[in-house]
Order: C-alpha cells, then structure tokens, then sequence
C-alpha cells in the first residue's frame, strides 16, 4: 500500500465517471467500492432473486417471472437525452464503445387524468388533442421563436432579455395557456417543480432547445437507454478509467477516511492506509460532511403488458406535471421492457418516482400507479437524499450529491461539472479532453 493516489474514488455511478474523466485528464485514480459490483445505488440488479431479497420479500420470485437471470433492474431510473451533456461525456471519453443504445419509443405527458403523447413532429402536434386550435398556432410562433433564439444574437431576442425576462414572462408574450405552460415546463424542459417561471428565461429556452435537438436526432423521443440496463455505464467508465492506468478494487470496505490537519490523506481499509490527496465519494461514505435534503419515492413495478394508451411501446417516459395532481414536484414513470435485455420475454418494468412531500408517500404516487394497473409485485424505496455541507476546498473531500427523483441524467452531469471545477480549479471543457485523448490515442485512431 506504498503506492501514492492523487485521487481516490469510492462508490456511486457519479464516481465511477468522475474517476474516468480524471483518469483522461492523467491523474492517478483508484477507486475503491465496499460493494463486489461496479456503481453502488446506480447499478442494477440481477438475477431478479436478488432484487426480492434485497426488498425482503421472502418468497422469490413465481415461476411466471420467467429465468431470473434474464433480469436487469435498475435501482434508479433514468433515461439519456441522445443531444445531452452524459452522452457527449461517453462520446468523448470513448465509452460508447462499451455500449449498446436503443432509443426510447415515446415521451407522454398527464392531462386530465390521461396520457397524451408529447408530439415528436409537426404532423403529430398539429394532431394532437393536447391544445386546441388557436392555441397550437401561438405554440408553434413560440417553438419557431426559441428554435431561432441565439445568446449571442441580440436580432434573436424579439424584445426578450435573455438574463432578465422571466420565463413566465415569455409565456405571456406568447399568450400560453396553462396546460400549455406546463407541459412546455415540465414535459420539455424537464422541471420538476415551477421556481424556473421566476427565474431569467434563458436557462429554459436552452433546455427545450436541447430536447427539439436531442428529438432530431432519432426522431422518435429524445431519450436513450443503454441494453442491459444502467449498470452498463459505470463498467463502461471503469474500464475506461483502467486503460488510463487506474486501479479498480471491489469488495473493499472502507474503514476510516483519515484526515490530517484538517484535510484528506487517504482512506484506510482493511487494516492498511492507501494515501491520497483528493477524494470523491458519495454522501454514505461521510455522513458527518452531508445534510439531508429531502426524500425520493421510487417504486419498481413488473407488469406482464405494455402501459395503456401508449400505442403499446416497450419503453417510454410519462411525466405528471405537479399541477395536474396538485403538488408542488412531478412524478415520474419510466418504462423499458424485455426488448432492453432487462427483462424475461414478455415484462415490463415500470419505475414510479417522485420528491416525498408528505408523511405518505405511498399515498403520493397512487395517480401514476393507477395508469400502470394491472401490476404483477410492486418493490417500495424510500430514500433519503443528500447534499454536501463541506465544498472540499479546504478537506479535499468531494461528495456528490444523491440522484434526484428525475428520469433523466442533466442534473447528475450539472453535479459531476461542478465537482470537476472544485477539483481542478477550472471548468469542465469537452474540447480540453478531446484534445487530451488524440494525444492518447494518436490521431489514426479516431
């Protein structure tokens, strides 16, 4: 154990990441996990008795299930968007050649207690019974309007300050009704509560921007998801991190982080000291360095048909905005199936999630629930989620944050950027590791 880290990673699918980027950029990386596979809560789970075990229910599995191996649950849900900052992170870094992608076949939203299809083309949005006439040509100015809009191109603005109209402002330029307002919020820029309507409009023009982007690629949503499931992505990272020369160790607890003169000198397992000078881990590993910052509900649903009114697609999101179902934050449903490598011939799994906002949660989520019936087990978490108290500056020690309870990986990539800024002292730059991997891998390669 005399070998000397410059940084150690322990833990979480964010750390497996971290710890490949780190690994590109020529630091020396170890990363250690207490658990004996790759990506602590992200990963997931197989063979299907391992996942009625782990929710202790004590009779396995009915034969109906189909071979147990053939299952892949994910702990936690979350779809790629094709344009996003996550897949520009596996381009760059070469994971894709890892894996496999599919993209995901439709993108709902909750109206009036039913599912409407988000419109991936014009010919669907002008179908579409999700607006009325008059109100699908005022959507339309407002989609050419934030297609058009360029940050850098003031004859773009259309009177729009970019840093100082609020996004409810702009929908009221565009004389947007409600159920318009929050299927734009919620279905396209993907927020989970309605702050954003207060907020400098920018932000929001850039997130419906990326999904019209994202939804242009494949055409028919805007979302991706790795074959066999999301536990495909750490591996991915590690065996990227490995080529690079770092060090993989599972199965190893971690006994103490030691702390010198108030900062990280390394992580002490098993009795011997590995020494490192920064350290990125996920909030279990420093409880006394976190604060709790609420509750996620996700339920895990096995269904043996596709969901209703989906046009029988094996695999999409719907999302029920708060307003709908009188909350302040969206729940979410997340659906692949067998035709992923993540279930037997024939199932389903449905994933129901949202921020707990009362003492029962159960009771919370019932309206995504009743869109999902008939459902063969349901598998309950509730999970608490934690935010870092201790910025590393000082410590050295980078904690990520817990997953939230949305269905795709934007916020994960926004925590990732900024750990990487508080490491390294600079911003995150796709370019920068661009550049760094031609000199890797010479140019033939590419």
């Amino acid at each position: 154990a005399g070998e000397h880290f410059q940084i150690f990673g322990v833990g979480l699918g964010d750390e497996c990441i971290l710890s490949g980027i780190m690994s590109v950029n020529g630091k020396k990386v170890l990363h250690m996990d207490r658990n004996p596979y790759y990506g602590g809560e992200s990963s997931s789970i197989t063979p299907l008795e391992e996942l009625y075990k782990r929710f202790e229910l004590p009779d396995g599995p009915p034969e109906s299930m189909g071979r147990g191996r053939d299952w892949n649950v994910d702990l936690i849900p979350k779809f790629l968007m094709a344009n996003g900052q996550l897949v520009k992170m596996l381009l760059y870094t070469e994971v894709t050649r890892y894996l496999d992608f599919k993209v995901v076949e439709g993108s709902f939203v909750y109206k009036g207690g039913k599912i409407y299809k988000v419109p991936s083309t014009e010919t669907e949005a002008l179908a579409s019974n999700l607006m009325g006439m008059f109100e699908k040509r005022r959507f339309r100015k407002f989609l050419v309007f934030v297609a058009n809009f360029d940050e850098n191109d003031p004859k773009t603005f259309e009177g729009v300050d970019p840093k100082q109209t609020t996004m409810g402002e702009v929908y009221k330029k565009f004389d947007l009704g409600q159920d318009v307002i929050d299927f734009t919020g919620h279905a396209l820029a993907l927020y989970r509560t309605d702050d954003y309507l207060e907020q400098p409009c920018l932000e929001t023009i850039n997130r419906i921007k990326l999904y019209s982007e994202s939804l242009a690629r494949y055409g028919k949503s805007p979302y991706l998801y790795p074959l066999y499931g999301l536990g495909e992505l750490p591996q991915g990272f590690a065996r990227l991190s490995a080529i690079y020369g770092g060090t993989y160790m599972l199965n190893k607890p971690v006994d103490e982080i030691v702390v010198e003169d108030g900062h990280v000198i390394g992580v002490k397992s098993e009795g011997e000291i590995a020494r490192c000078k920064q350290l990125i881990c996920d909030p279990s590993y420093i409880p006394d360095r976190v604060r709790k910052a609420g509750q996620v509900i996700r339920v895990i649903c096995i269904l043996s048909h596709p969901i209703k009114n989906t046009n029988d697609a094996n695999s999409c999101q719907i999302i029920i905005p708060q307003n709908q179902v009188n909350r302040k934050s969206d729940i979410y449903v997340c659906m692949i199936s067998y035709a992923h490598n993540v279930a037997a011939q024939g199932k389903y799994i449905a994933i129901v999630s949202t921020t707990v906002e009362t003492a029962e949660p159960e009771a919370e989520i019932e309206p995504a629930l009743e869109l999902l019936e008939p459902i063969d087990q349901k598998f309950v978490a509730i999970s608490d989620m934690y935010e870092p108290t201790d910025d590393g500056s000082e410590s050295q020690i980078f904690a990520s944050r817990s997953y939230d309870a949305t269905t795709h990986f934007e916020t994960t990539c926004n925590d990732i950027k900024d750990i990487y800024k508080r490491m390294t002292g600079s911003d995150f730059d796709f370019e920068n590791m661009k550049r760094k991997q031609n000199d890797v891998f010479g140019e033939d390669e590419q």
